[in-house]
Formats: structure tokens, C-alpha cells, sequence
């Protein structure tokens, strides 16, 4: 493997926990070591509730082998990740408590879901946060997936201790990372992707964006169950339900829904699509650099030339499959599908198609909130991001050859 140094100075103080905890391990200390039995543990402890589940812990011991044996993590990273993984456990049993203690909440409906499941750097984060402004839809918020319980309620959805924790933690991660925030739109009260959801099942694209896990991706992208994934997902928004805060409608997103496009109506049969459409060319570029960014928090070896031979195989089968269940369920009047292009020249009339066509009531108070977001977070706010197939060693002809099914169904969109 190519090593690349971090695309920035690390801060001194990270630097010294780097080179401490490489010290500890040198001597054969482990402190930040990772077992699936001891999150467990803790995680029984903490909560006070005794939680099993097969699906559950073969994604945690996926994901532990895998970060154990296929990562070359800083002693940092193995920090992060450990904390990380100890919380979503925790907070998966925290959950499972409060349903067990009350059963109703299994019967809160959720009814006519709307997800957008365009590519990653297609529009999709700020689609999302746009039709967020619309008081009928409610997502899952950052803050809510990484520290949901207890249930939100009305009086504490807006203001309570660990929206403002996870504030800190957004800030300290943009002080190690400087770039991160002039590529990807994030705030502790902002939409969140379905992957904080499946992260609490331990079967989510979330710890790839962080770490490079060929074994777990595999396993995620081809044996995972992923109804019962959806099935979980759907546990965990009528527990948010369940406080009190009911939407109209629950707007949700994730680029990894083309993987179980099937399960998503198999577990929410009403569900409605949007999708926005980019050329490869445009995106793998993009993502590439994002995750580049992302990685090298946790690691000092990434090669920009690997990583974009991976997102190349992997998106392209993602995409792949879509196609073929798209087509297999014949639910095209459940989909909406646009160009990224389009989008970004107006995007404004984009929301006014999706209303149209869903046959939804748009109020002015939302077109006002709308319209403020968008002047407020403009494009390249925080800087420019800038990126190029070069950077990443991806040629064309890689991408018409991974790419070939879904090229064919973008000339056909844009013939339409």
C-alpha cells in the first residue's frame, strides 16, 4: 500500500496522542482495544438491560474483525473508533430498553416515507435539509442518532444537553479536520443520513467512510440481511416517534437504500423515491475526496489511487443492482428522478417538481425557510472544494466500463 501523509498538519495535541499511545503499544499495552464481548458488557451495564440480538452482533464482530485485522488505524483512530462503537451499542440498547418497557411504541405508524437515495455528492445532503424546512416533514437529526435517548420530546426536541455535546464533538472534528467542512454540509441539528440509523445495527456504509474494511463492505454489500436492517430502521423512528413529535411525513436519505431498494418497500410499501442523478465522471471524484478527508482522521496510510479504485467497484456495483430491482419491482410512479445539473441551476424549481408530483400542499411559510437556508448555507461558503479523476487515478474508460448500465439509463433520462 502507497502511504500518503494527511492532507493537513495534524494539531499538537493529536500528534502527541499518536505518538504516546504508539509508546504504550510498544511495550505491549492495548488501551484502546476493541472486543465484542467487553462493548457488550458495557453496554448491558450502562443501560441496565439485557439485549440479544444474531443480526446485531454478527455486524458488531464483522466490524471489530475488520477494523482488527484490515486497518492500519493511528492510535487516535483506534480511540475514535472504539468510543464510537461503544456508543452505538450503547445506544441500541438504550432503545430496545424503552421498547421493551413500553410495546406501544412498536405501534406507531409511519406512514408514506419519502427517501432520497441519489448517489453520494449528487445534491441529496442539501435536497434533504431543503425540504427539511417544510414543518410537515421531520428527519432523524444528527444529534438523535448518535445520543437518542430518551425520546425526544416537543419541549426537548430543540434545546437539551446532547444536541449541544454533539455540537462540541462537530466542532472539535472540524478543528482536526479543516477541510471537512467546505465538502460536506453537517451541524448537531441537521438532517442526518439513514446511515447514522443502520450505524446502531452495526450494519452501515457509516464505518466505511471513516475506515477502509474490505471484509465488512463485502459482507455489508453482499450477505447482510438487509430487510432486517430496514426492519430495525423502521424500530428506531417509531421510537422517535414515540416522544410526542409526529410528522406528516418522515423525509429520510441514504445513498445506501440501491443496495435494498426491494427491502425499502418490503418494509415500507408507501414508501416514495427521489432521486437525483450525476454523471460518474462528476461524483467519484467528489466522494473520493471526501472520504479521503474523513479517513485520514483515523489513519496515517491512505492511498488517494486505491481509494478511488475502490469507490470505482463499489458504486458501480451499487448501482448495478438498483438498476436491476428498479426494474424487477415496477414501481416507476413511486420515483422522482433529476439531474444533479438541473438541481444545482435551480433548485428552487426542483422542490416545486417533487411538490407537483407528490401532490403536496407548499405553503408559503415553507418556501420563505426554504429560500433563507439556501441563501445562508451558498455554495463554496466555507471554500472551494476541488477535486479531479487525476487525484484518484481513475481513468474514463474504468468508469464506462463499471459504469455502462447506468450511463445507458442516464442518456435515456435525459432523452425523456
Amino acid at each position: 500500500m502507497k502511504d500518503s501523509s494527511p492532507p493537513y498538519k495534524r494539531p499538537a495535541v493529536l500528534t502527541l496522542v499518536n505518538r504516546s499511545g504508539q509508546l504504550a503499544e510498544s511495550i505491549g499495552i492495548r488501551p484502546f482495544e476493541l472486543r465484542s464481548s467487553r462493548v457488550l458488557a458495557k453496554a448491558r451495564l450502562t443501560s441496565g438491560f439485557d439485549f440479544r440480538d444474531d443480526a446485531f452482533e454478527e455486524g458488531l464482530n464483522r466490524l471489530i474483525h475488520s477494523l482488527t485485522h484490515e486497518t492500519r488505524l493511528t492510535p487516535f483512530g483506534k480511540f475514535a473508533m472504539r468510543n464510537a462503537v461503544q456508543r452505538s451499542a450503547t445506544s441500541r440498547f438504550l432503545v430496545e430498553k424503552a421498547i421493551s418497557e413500553n410495546p406501544a411504541i412498536l405501534d406507531e405508524p409511519i406512514d408514506g416515507p419519502v427517501f432520497i437515495i441519489g448517489m453520494p455528492r449528487s445534491g441529496t445532503t442539501i435536497l434533504q435539509a431543503l425540504l427539511y424546512r417544510d414543518a410537515a416533514h421531520r428527519s432523524p437529526l444528527c444529534w438523535e442518532c448518535l445520543l437518542p435517548y430518551p425520546a425526544p420530546t416537543p419541549e426537548t426536541y430543540r434545546d437539551n444537553p446532547r444536541i449541544d455535546t454533539i455540537r462540541k464533538e462537530f466542532d472539535i472534528m472540524f478543528r482536526l479536520v479543516p477541510d471537512l467542512r467546505m465538502k460536506h454540509y453537517m451541524a448537531a441539528d441537521a438532517p442526518q443520513e439513514c446511515v447514522g440509523i443502520t450505524a446502531l445495527n452495526f450494519c452501515s456504509y457509516q464505518y466505511l467512510a471513516q475506515v477502509k474494511l474490505p471484509s465488512y463492505e463485502n459482507w455489508l454489500s453482499c450477505e447482510a440481511d438487509q430487510t432486517q436492517n430496514l426492519r430495525w430502521h423502521k424500530r428506531f423512528l417509531q421510537f422517535l416517534q414515540s416522544g410526542g413529535i409526529r410528522p406528516v411525513r418522515w423525509l429520510l436519505k441514504s445513498p445506501l437504500h440501491l443496495l435494498r431498494v426491494k427491502a425499502l418497500f418490503e418494509v415500507y410499501p408507501d414508501a416514495r423515491i427521489v432521486m437525483p442523478h450525476r454523471e460518474p465522471s462528476s461524483f467519484l471524484a467528489s466522494v473520493a475526496s471526501l472520504i479521503g478527508s474523513t479517513r485520514s482522521l483515523y489513519t496515517d496510510h491512505h492511498d488517494p489511487v486505491e481509494t478511488g479504485r475502490e469507490l470505482v467497484q463499489t458504486w458501480g456495483a451499487y448501482l448495478d443492482r438498483f438498476l436491476r430491482d428498479r426494474e424487477k419491482l415496477d414501481r416507476e410512479a413511486s420515483f422522482i428522478d433529476f439531474h444533479f445539473d438541473d438541481f444545482v441551476g435551480n433548485q428552487m424549481r426542483t422542490v416545486e417538481t417533487i411538490y407537483d408530483r407528490f401532490g403536496w400542499r407548499f405553503d408559503r411559510q415553507s418556501r420563505a425557510r426554504m429560500e433563507e437556508f439556501l441563501r445562508r448555507e451558498r455554495k463554496d461558503k466555507h471554500g472551494v472544494h476541488s477535486y479531479s479523476l487525476e487525484q484518484f487515478g481513475i481513468a474514463p474508460p474504468e468508469i464506462d466500463r463499471n459504469f455502462a448500465d447506468y450511463l445507458k439509463f442516464l442518456n435515456e433520462l435525459d432523452a425523456m
